[in-house]
């Protein structure tokens, strides 16, 4: 039809004009894409570990732990019986005694005698702990042993000012015996012994996060530290004390309370530990140590069979 011509070469040239026009535009926006593509960086799909991402936690040998703690926990009896009881004695007038796990006996005795066995633990806390903040080099265990014989040294010590004043037994009952008034002599070992206690509490907290390289945060791995020590203690100074020749009561009246009430500190310390206390040590896993194992096995059978039974020294 003559009449459509017209209008069919209308629309063909607009189709051509909408058409180019949309060409133009879509070259235009990849012309732009491709400008902003090219400003943008490369992002990788490469995964970033979190730096506040936490350590896997570190998983010490529980038969090491407790061989270390055997050795010290013999050394640190050994001090107190033996030489703070034992060889002051003997050096101040006693001509001879039996020394067993539990006690010392001579028909000698002083207040210097009494007061040996904790003075002398008290110091050998010092060279322990000394000993422990030059140890820098040293290895895991051997710091630990250092850490764990300072630390029953510095219980020991402590605990049994608070121990004799409020019982009016052990060895500072029998240093105050005879100086009065005694109730207040009493007074001032419960004040003193509670005061120092607490103090040794945090300076062997101290000791175990800046010196064994023990984080405040590693919760589980300070509770394994402390309490594994405290009974093997404990069990070392019953099967011990068993066999003593100067009387089972002795076991429960002195060598059980001394340890159990003496070393309690160790249950509760990780909860005093203050803020801000950083590891100097870079944290280490306590491992199987069969020379630590066979060291421990050793002294223990000495200590239980020969010493639990007594020894007689001569001076």
């Amino acid at each position: 039809m003559p009449f459509l011509q017209p209008m069919v070469a209308a629309f063909g040239l607009v189709y051509e004009v909408t058409g180019a026009s949309l060409d133009r535009k879509r070259v235009e926006l990849q012309s732009e894409s491709t400008g902003i593509e090219g400003q943008m960086p490369a992002i990788s799909t490469t995964a970033v570990a979190s730096p506040h991402e936490r350590p896997a936690p570190i998983a010490d040998d529980i038969s090491a732990i407790y061989a270390i703690s055997v050795v010290a926990g013999i050394l640190t009896n050994v001090l107190h019986e033996g030489v703070g009881h034992g060889l002051v004695a003997l050096l101040t007038g006693a001509k001879s005694g039996v020394l067993t796990t539990v006690a010392w006996s001579s028909a000698f005795d002083s207040r210097l005698v009494e007061a040996g066995g904790t003075l002398v633990n008290l110091a050998a806390a010092l060279v322990f702990w000394l000993a422990l903040r030059s140890a820098k080099h040293a290895s895991t265990p051997v710091r630990y042993f250092l850490f764990i014989t300072y630390a029953f040294n510095l219980f020991i010590g402590t605990g049994y000012f608070f121990f004799s004043g409020v019982t009016d037994f052990g060895d500072w009952a029998a240093v105050i015996s005879g100086l009065h008034p005694h109730w207040l002599w009493r007074v001032l070992l419960v004040i003193v012994g509670a005061s120092s206690y607490y103090a040794a509490a945090l300076i062997v907290g101290i000791g175990l996060v800046r010196h064994v390289g023990v984080s405040r945060d590693q919760q589980g791995r300070l509770r394994r530290l402390t309490i594994v020590p405290y009974f093997s203690a404990i069990v070392l100074s019953s099967v011990a004390g068993l066999l003593n020749p100067l009387g089972i009561q002795l076991l429960w009246q002195s060598a059980l309370p001394a340890t159990a009430g003496g070393q309690s500190g160790l249950l509760w310390l990780q909860y005093y530990i203050p803020r801000g206390t950083e590891p100097m040590q870079t944290p280490e896993q306590l491992d199987r140590s069969y020379a630590w194992i066979g060291v421990a096995a050793v002294l223990a059978i000495v200590y239980v069979v020969v010493l639990g039974h007594g020894v007689t020294l001569y001076f």
